[in-house]
């Protein structure tokens, strides 16, 4: 009897440590830092802890250097933050490692969600449940805006499986 109350006893001790895990998802707390690098249109380097942490945007993706509007979407981005303070919201992890977030300018918008309307980013569907993103893409190909002027503009994730040799 005396051992099952130790377990007893240590049972929520276990539930917390297991919810905070949970809710924390492994994931880095949210932060602010200066942009301090500009990968490409949707990967930034960011201060953090004494180092330039990569940062993948969340839920778009904007098209890759070599293909068209990725120079355009690399230099809009640099124009947004490099230089600037911002503020990383963190959403995930991604399978290289990247800090995955949604980054707030300092005036408040959305990185993010600029790109998309500049029509310079996907809303990447696969990995993003926000609509609002889906309905700043909509507004951006109606007004043929960046990429949406392209009558063909390929998505990012074919162009890279077609660089591979594969198919979309």
């Amino acid at each position: 009897m005396h051992r099952s109350r130790s377990i007893g006893k240590q049972q929520p001790i276990a539930l917390v440590i297991c919810l905070l895990s949970l809710c924390t998802n492994g994931f880095a707390a949210d932060f602010s830092g200066r942009v301090v690098g500009v990968t490409d249109g949707d990967t930034i380097k960011v201060l953090h802890n004494g180092r330039a942490e990569k940062i993948r945007l969340h839920g778009i993706d904007c098209p890759e250097k070599g293909q068209p509007f990725g120079t355009k979407a690399k230099q809009f981005t640099s124009e947004m933050v490099f230089g600037k303070e911002v503020s990383i919201h963190v959403t995930d992890m991604d399978r290289y490692g990247r800090t995955v977030a949604d980054v707030i300018l300092p005036d408040g918008r959305s990185l993010n969600r600029e790109l998309v309307t500049a029509g310079l980013a996907w809303w990447y569907k696969r990995y993003s449940q926000d609509k609002i993103l889906g309905k700043l893409e909509t507004d951006a190909r109606a007004a043929r805006r960046g990429l949406w002027a392209d009558p063909n503009p390929v998505p990012p994730w074919c162009w890279r499986k077609q660089m591979k040799g594969r198919e979309c």
